[in-house]
């Protein structure tokens, strides 16, 4: 069984900024293939269902992003999930709007939800999906940035990127993590 995390705010007010690339790829995922995320358990929303004939669960945090990772370790210990069956997805400003970044473990570097995720695990050996938002503009505060209002003109690269993740994390889990990151590194 696969847990795949998508970091993000509640989405009543946060649904369509940068911070929720994360909620999105899990929302992509659960459209192809009709998982409902419809349960409000572990600090979360969560549903279960089949990607590419594995089972999964499908977990949105509700905590804010700064504390995810109390929902990701509630959920991991309930269902005995291996790290090595752990997904997370999230938003990146490191990376080019509509590119996406694998990687098998890693720090948390800036962002406060992986920070979060790391120390509730106290490791940092799991796979993650880094979702590309780039940086703002000089004139444009990282909060203002990252919660903000996406400009029409961005949300194409945006989209893109969001698309690109659900593929790799599909890839992941029909093949393994060293596929996805030759197919999308």
């Amino acid at each position: 069984m696969y847990l795949i995390v998508g970091l993000g705010n509640p989405e009543d007010n946060y649904s369509k900024t940068r911070h929720n690339m994360g909620f999105n790829v899990v929302n992509k995922l659960s459209e192809k293939y009709n998982i409902e995320i419809n349960k409000s358990k572990f600090k979360g929303l969560l549903g279960s269902g089949l990607i590419e004939n594995e089972k999964v669960i499908l977990l949105k945090p509700q905590t804010f992003m700064n504390l995810s990772g109390e929902s990701v370790v509630e959920v991991m210990n309930f269902y005995k999930i291996p790290l090595d069956n752990l997904i997370v997805i999230y938003d990146d400003i490191d990376i080019v709007p509509g590119k996406i970044r694998i990687r098998k473990n890693g720090s948390a570097g800036t962002h406060n939800g992986m920070k979060s995720v790391v120390n509730s695990l106290n490791t940092e050996e799991f796979i993650r999906v880094r979702v590309g938002i780039g940086k703002p503009k000089e004139n444009i505060d990282m909060i203002s940035y990252v919660i903000g209002y996406i400009p029409e003109e961005d949300l194409e690269y945006l989209n893109n990127g969001v698309e690109l993740a659900k593929e790799a994390v599909i890839e992941i889990i029909k093949n393994n993590i060293d596929s996805a990151m030759n197919k999308f590194n």
